[in-house]
């Protein structure tokens, strides 16, 4: 007798402490009794009546989840592969047991074909150069259709966007065409105001008849200068001018 009431005082000690949970601070319990939603309860001590109540837990923390690569078509028509990284928590502990069967799950394959769709619209430079816009659009999108999962995306960021060899060779060709092309036009534009410059300094010496003899001395100066054995001298045309009338008269 004794031995049989000790089997039963151990059952329920055994019972009493299986009913026992404790829930950390990041930890919420949703609770079922008898099958029907009663409540979410912790963090602590949440005590759980065996084969009555059963207690599902909930982490609050935020989860990172990597998006795999996916094969996406932009709009001019260029195919890329572009993997992405989502930050998410559960907010509505009950919703994310109750509404889905696996949250995170869900939300990872809900991410890809979000990402696959938004990307989809937009042309490759803008892959490239538009990423935070980009970003904000596709944690726009997956915060709207997490909502009723009790499910917060807080960021989404896409990591890669890689390109074929193909296409890598065509943007380095049309990166050195714009780069050649930027260089004809600042030289071109160079060019057109030097000339604006030399026609007013032409202009300003043929009011000045004193400065084109101060220019033609600087010129004999600068000459006189270099190392060369051989120099030439210019002649101002306004210098042989009345010799060359004169000889026209004899």
């Amino acid at each position: 007798m004794n031995v049989f009431l000790l089997g039963i005082l151990i059952a329920v000690v055994l019972l009493l402490f299986s009913a026992i949970k404790v829930l950390k601070e990041y930890e919420r319990g949703v609770m079922f009794t008898l099958g029907r939603y009663s409540g979410t309860k912790g963090p602590g001590i949440i005590i759980v009546i065996p084969m009555i109540q059963e207690m599902r837990k909930v982490d609050l923390r935020v989860i990172v989840l990597d998006v795999p690569k996916q094969d996406v078509i932009s709009r001019d028509n260029v195919s890329v592969k572009v993997n992405a990284v989502v930050y998410f928590r559960v907010v509505d502990p009950s919703k994310a047991i109750i509404q889905v069967a696996n949250p995170y799950e869900a939300t990872s394959q809900l991410a890809q074909t979000t990402l696959r769709s938004v990307l989809g619209q937009h042309e490759m430079d803008e892959m490239l150069s538009q990423r935070d816009k980009l970003n904000a659009d596709v944690q726009k999108i997956l915060d709207e259709h997490t909502d009723a999962w009790g499910i917060k995306v807080a960021n989404v960021e896409i990591k890669h966007v890689d390109l074929d060899e193909t296409m890598i060779r065509a943007m380095a060709k049309q990166a050195e065409a714009e780069r050649t092309r930027r260089a004809k036009i600042i030289h071109a534009e160079g060019e057109s105001q030097a000339a604006e410059q030399l026609v007013v300094a032409a202009a300003s010496l043929s009011r000045e008849p004193g400065a084109l003899q101060l220019r033609y001395l600087q010129t004999l100066a600068d000459i006189s200068n270099e190392k060369s054995s051989t120099i030439v001298f210019p002649l101002p045309l306004d210098l042989i001018g009345p010799l060359l009338g004169r000889g026209k008269m004899l």
